[in-house]
């Protein structure tokens, strides 16, 4: 609970700081953001804002495991070195992309091939990570069974197939907290949400576990290390709703894929290390909709033969386009966000509770 708490504050007040100081040195070296001209037309104003916020979202989240760790002199685990591996590759993959859009002054970045080609190296090398290091109980970070609460016993894919679920919702979730990434604070305060959500799930597990307890009942949870991946998460939701200061309405920084990228990994290695890989869904439904509604416009785009079924994707551009003010439609994600969120942890709480 101490090293929780302790990550929590540290990331809360890396990015209070360093986000100003992003800033300035962005401002200063007039790295702004580049606007899509077929967008709604109140974005245009945006244009130069300042972007690639989420590197300090990532040094903070970095520095805030390691001074954690320090302070109360405890050694890092597979795990959590294996989540933060992802989340940081994955950063760095948005970085280039951010970086592309600066260096020429356009609104595109990485061209869509070499950007999924880099996620899913990143993604494999982690996948084939989370397989290695057994612990002294045989168990690896990562897991060949499909998740929900648990492992599900008759879902065993196999290494390879596994290799391939695992890289699957990586890429899933990283780009679809990526495309949640167009309104002034949408992204940031659903990570928020989601990652105080896996610091409670991790917390719970870690009281239930396996190797912790001397007496561990059939109901005790099989996983790696849940007491640093929950500093992780906590020290993640700390970062977010602090970049939350600089990025809410009207943003003085956007994250960039800098940042969506390294936390749609960072919420996929948690789903993937706790063995909730199903759970989230439910828990980053609001992600999961509005990569839905960017499929659909597409395939209803391809089949109807240039019809939209949205007025624009992804989805929270569709209520902008029918009239709703942009601070509307971000309060009312993450009011769906909190509910998805509860829904999703009283699952997980409820599901251990009923077989007492």
């Amino acid at each position: 609970m101490i090293m929780m708490l302790l990550a929590g504050a540290l990331g809360l007040l890396g990015t209070l700081v360093g986000t100003r100081l992003a800033i300035h040195v962005l401002v200063s070296r007039g790295y702004g953001q580049y606007v899509r001209d077929d967008g709604p037309k109140e974005h245009l104003k945006k244009a130069g804002t300042p972007t690639m916020g989420g590197i300090a979202i990532i040094l903070s989240v970095l520095l805030a495991y390691t001074l954690a760790h320090l302070i109360l002199w405890r050694p890092p685990t597979a795990s959590g070195l294996l989540l933060l591996g992802l989340f940081t590759g994955l950063g760095f993959v948005g970085f280039l992309d951010d970086w592309i859009k600066i260096s020429r002054a356009r609104s595109l970045g990485l061209n869509s091939k070499a950007k999924l080609a880099l996620q899913t190296l990143i993604a494999v090398a982690f996948g084939i990570g989370a397989f290695q290091f057994p612990n002294e109980r045989g168990l690896t970070p990562g897991s060949t069974f499909v998740s929900f609460l648990r492992d599900i016993e008759w879902l065993n894919l196999g290494p390879w197939l596994g290799l391939a679920w695992i890289v699957f919702i990586i890429a899933a979730l990283s780009n679809g907290v990526n495309l949640s990434d167009g309104l002034d604070g949408l992204a940031t305060g659903l990570s928020t949400m989601v990652f105080a959500a896996y610091a409670l799930v991790n917390l719970w597990q870690y009281n239930q576990w396996c190797s912790r307890l001397s007496t561990a009942g059939p109901l005790c949870y099989e996983v790696r290390d849940p007491n640093d991946l929950a500093a992780i998460s906590m020290a993640l939701a700390g970062a977010c709703f602090g970049f939350l200061w600089w990025n809410a309405s009207p943003a003085k920084i956007f994250m960039g894929d800098s940042g969506s990228l390294a936390l749609g990994g960072a919420v996929a290695g948690l789903a993937i290390l706790t063995r909730t890989e199903l759970l989230v869904v439910i828990l980053g439904g609001m992600f999961v909709l509005i990569t839905l509604s960017v499929i659909l416009q597409v395939g209803y785009f391809k089949l109807s033969k240039g019809k939209r079924l949205f007025k624009m994707a992804p989805l929270h551009h569709h209520f902008e386009m029918i009239g709703w003010a942009e601070q509307t439609v971000v309060v009312r994600f993450w009011i769906i966000c909190g509910i998805l969120v509860a829904l999703g942890t009283g699952i997980f709480y409820a599901e251990w509770v009923s077989a007492q």
